[in-house]
C-alpha cells in the first residue's frame, strides 16, 4: 500500500513529504489509519541528529497518536478493522522477567527491544528501508505496530486529545501518580510548562497537592499552568530561594520537565529534607548530574521515569476517562492542528517554545 509520510533523510534538514510503501500487517500486527499525531520534542532531537534510537536514514518520526485500525495480521484478537485506538509507545511482552513483575514499562522482551529501535522493516521509500521512530511513525497516514501497542478507545472521543495521551499526558501524570506517589496536600514544583510539564500539574492536582508551583521562562506557558493547576508561577533565577520564599524548607516533590543540563540539580535543590525530585524531561546523553551530596544525606530521592513508568492498557483507558469526566484538560493542551504538509512548520513552533502541543492532523 502507498501512502504518504514526512521522512527525514538528513539531520538538521526539514523533512520531505514523500510517497512511500508500507506493507500488510504481520502476524501479532494491525495496521492503522493514523488521525492525529502530536509533535514532541523528542522528535526534535531526532531531528537534531540527537537521538539514541534514530542512528540510520532514511527515518519516519513521530510517536504520539491515535487513529482507525484498517487491517490485522494473523492471529491479532485484541482489535478488530474499524476500532479506534490509541498507538501505546510500550507494547510490552508480557513474558519477560520486568513484565511479570507487573514493571511493563521496563519491558526487556526482545521484541520490544528491537521495535524501539525501529521495528521491523514495513516502510520502503524508493525500495530502501524506512526505519520508524519506537516502531511507531506516526507522521504518516498509517503506521504498522504490533497488537500489543493498540489500546481502544470510544469511537466517540476525538483523535486530536486522544493522541496526546500516549505520551506527553501518560508521561505528564504517570511522574506524578506512577513514580513519585505524590500525597494529598503535598506541596510541589514543576520546572518547564511545555506538554510534559502541563501534565505534571495536571497529575498533581488529581493527586491532591494543594500548593504547586510552576517554574518557565516563558510568560505564555506560565499562564497556561495557572490554568491547569498551578496555585503559583515564577520565572526561575534563583529557584531554591524563590521556591523556599513560597513553601518553607523546600517543596515536597519537585519535577524537572526540561531535559536542560542542570535544572534538575536546581530542582532537587529546591526541595525540603526527605523530599523527592523526578526528572520527566529527557536529557542530553552523556551530560553528567552534579548534585550536593550533604542533600542527599537528608534523605531526599532522585528519581528517573520513563513514559511515567505507565501500564498502557491499565493506564490510558483511566486517563481517557478522567478526560471524559472532565478531570482532566485534553483540549486546552492543544495549541494548534495542522496538516502533514505543514508538519516541518509544527516542529519550528515547537522549537521555538510558542505552543503547548501542535498536532498533526488527517483529514
Amino acid at each position: 500500500m502507498l501512502m504518504r509520510a514526512a521522512i527525514l533523510t538528513e539531520y538538521g534538514k526539514p523533512m520531505e513529504i514523500r510517497e512511500a510503501e508500507i506493507s500488510d500487517p504481520g502476524p501479532g500486527e494491525v495496521r492503522v489509519q493514523v488521525k492525529a499525531s502530536g509533535v514532541c520534542g523528542s522528535d526534535l532531537k531526532a531531528i537534531d541528529g540527537k537521538s539514541p534510537v534514530v542512528t540510520r536514514l532514511p527515518y519516519i518520526l513521530g510517536h504520539e497518536s491515535a487513529g482507525i485500525v484498517e487491517s490485522v495480521g494473523a492471529g491479532v484478537t485484541a482489535v478488530r478493522p474499524g476500532d479506534h485506538v490509541i498507538i501505546s509507545m510500550s507494547g510490552p511482552c508480557g513474558r519477560c522477567v520486568p513484565c511479570g513483575a507487573g514493571r511493563f514499562h521496563l519491558c526487556s522482551g526482545p521484541e520490544r527491544l528491537h521495535t524501539i529501535m525501529g521495528g521491523r522493516p514495513r516502510v520502503h521509500l524508493d525500495g530502501v528501508e524506512t526505519r520508524r521512530f519506537i516502531g511507531i511513525g506516526s507522521f504518516a497516514e498509517y503506521a504498522v505496530v504490533r497488537e500489543t501497542a493498540c489500546v481502544k478507545i470510544s469511537k466517540e472521543a476525538p483523535f486530536d486529545a486522544m493522541s496526546l495521551l500516549a505520551c506527553g499526558v501518560i508521561t505528564g501524570v504517570g511522574a506524578v501518580l506512577n513514580v513519585a506517589g505524590v500525597r494529598h496536600g503535598a506541596s510541589v514544583l514543576v520546572v518547564g510548562c511545555g506538554g510534559v510539564g502541563l501534565n505534571v500539574i495536571q497529575g498533581a492536582v488529581l493527586a491532591g497537592a494543594t500548593t504547586i508551583i510552576a517554574a518557565d521562562v516563558a510568560e505564555q506557558k506560565l499562564k497556561l499552568a495557572g490554568h491547569f493547576g498551578a496555585t503559583h508561577t515564577l520565572v526561575p533565577a534563583d529557584l531554591p530561594a524563590q521556591v523556599t520564599e513560597i513553601v518553607r524548607g523546600g517543596v515536597d516533590y519537585a519535577f524537572d520537565a526540561t531535559g536542560v543540563p542542570g535544572v534538575l540539580a536546581t530542582a532537587f535543590a529546591a526541595t525540603q529534607p526527605g523530599g523527592t525530585t523526578v526528572m520527566a524531561g529527557s536529557p542530553p546523553q552523556g551530560q553528567p548530574v552534579q548534585i550536593d551530596p550533604s542533600l542527599l544525606f537528608a534523605s531526599r530521592r532522585l528519581m528517573g521515569t520513563q513514559g511515567g513508568d505507565s501500564a498502557p492498557h491499565r493506564d490510558l483507558p483511566m486517563l481517557a476517562t478522567l478526560a471524559q469526566q472532565g478531570r482532566l484538560d485534553l483540549s486546552g493542551l492543544i495549541t494548534e492542528r495542522l496538516p502533514l504538509d505543514r508538519v516541518n512548520e509544527a516542529v519550528d513552533h515547537v522549537r521555538a517554545g510558542t505552543v503547548a502541543r501542535t498536532v498533526i492532523t488527517f483529514d
